[in-house]
């Protein structure tokens, strides 16, 4: 007979109900690690479809790419922000003014320097006053000069290779050599009275290039050399920035002359003209068919007898029969007016059942100054 198994040997309820309870749990959890792989598999493969932008790209978006120029339109955000700027264009008469600038500053500067000179306008374009500050290229001379009759300033910046190139030209300096530049080192008496004059110059032709449009006149205030005491607008004010080049055969340079909005505000409306002629233009037809119009107008005349201050409370007490003493005889002098402009004095009469007027002297000062303000 088979001897019965030992009590170790034998299974215990307890253990074999644990051992099940562990059996249940591993799927379980098995089921719950495939279900986050399969959320992390999707998350990574959504990651990789997301599309990342390369440098150009982002450059693109900020309108900051590398292969713009001054003159290409900007794009982007930059295009949001500066978008407040008011173009050039806009002002039509600025480029024509310009170009007359460079025409005159051409002869001027041949003038000045005895020398074979040649001067192109770069480019003409908006900028804010505080971009421009920070981009001045450093050292170089600043100009500031005023507009005599449109009470503000402007400013006119000459680089440091311009600066060489005329004080190497003014001394005698050799052709076909570059002008020697030295840098860490402040500008001397000498290179700023020279540079002064050629200012100087400059201002005279810009004199001469406004001059069909209006008379503005431009004088030197002060130069300067650190752009922070050249400030004449505030940092977000815009302003016109025009850009000439002046070769002198192997030398040369730029002059930068810059304008305020608020310096050209009181002449913007000749500055809105499409063409010179426009202000000068004069139409015959118009002006003779203006002035038969002016000789038939009607206009209203009165004969004033007499004039008296009186109260208001007696104004109010006025009755039907009232009479009012007028301090004035039928021979008296009568005033005419028109409106209350007083034009002649004369008297009274009757015509053919009529009430007259005679005058007695010409249009007086007064109403003859009105007609020609009018006119």
């Amino acid at each position: 007979m088979a001897e019965p198994a030992p009590a170790a040997e034998q299974a215990d309820p307890s253990d074999m109900a644990a051992w099940a309870a562990e059996n249940a749990t591993e799927p379980a959890a098995e089921t719950g690690e495939d279900a986050s792989a399969d959320d992390w598999e999707s998350g990574a493969a959504a990651a990789v479809s997301e599309r990342i932008l390369n440098q150009d790209e982002i450059d693109s978006l900020l309108g900051f790419e590398l292969s713009d120029t001054e003159d290409g339109e900007r794009t982007g955000i930059r295009a949001i922000i500066n978008s407040a700027l008011v173009s050039y264009e806009r002002l039509p008469m600025l480029e024509i003014v310009f170009d007359r600038l460079v025409r005159l500053m051409t002869t001027s500067l041949r003038n000045f320097t005895s020398d074979n000179v040649e001067v192109s306008l770069d480019n003409i374009s908006s900028i804010r006053f505080g971009d421009y500050l920070n981009s001045i290229p450093l050292p170089a001379i600043l100009s500031v000069f005023r507009a005599e009759e449109l009470d503000n300033y402007g400013l006119l910046t000459v680089d440091s290779n311009l600066i060489y190139s005329i004080v190497d030209v003014l001394l005698g300096g050799r052709r076909g050599t570059a002008a020697m530049r030295i840098e860490g080192r402040p500008y001397t008496t000498i290179e700023r009275v020279l540079v002064q004059r050629m200012v100087e110059v400059v201002l005279a032709d810009a004199k001469a290039a406004f001059e069909p449009l209006t008379p503005v006149t431009f004088n030197l205030d002060r130069l300067e050399t650190n752009p922070r005491f050249a400030a004449i607008a505030r940092p977000a004010n815009a302003a016109i920035l025009i850009k000439l080049r002046i070769d002198m055969e192997d030398r040369g340079g730029r002059i930068e002359l810059l304008l305020p909005y608020a310096t050209l505000e009181p002449i913007r409306k000749m500055l809105l003209q499409q063409f010179m002629g426009e202000k000068f233009g004069r139409d015959n037809i118009w002006e003779s068919h203006l002035a038969t119009e002016l000789w038939t107008t009607q206009m209203e005349v009165r004969a004033v007898l007499d004039e008296q201050q009186i109260s208001l409370r007696k104004v109010l007490e006025f009755k039907v029969g009232d009479t009012l003493m007028l301090n004035t005889t039928a021979e008296g002098p009568i005033e005419l007016r028109a409106g209350t402009v007083s034009l002649t004095t004369g008297q009274m009469g009757r015509r053919n059942h009529h009430i007259s007027f005679r005058c007695n002297g010409p249009l007086t000062a007064g109403a003859r100054r009105t007609i020609q303000e009018q006119a």
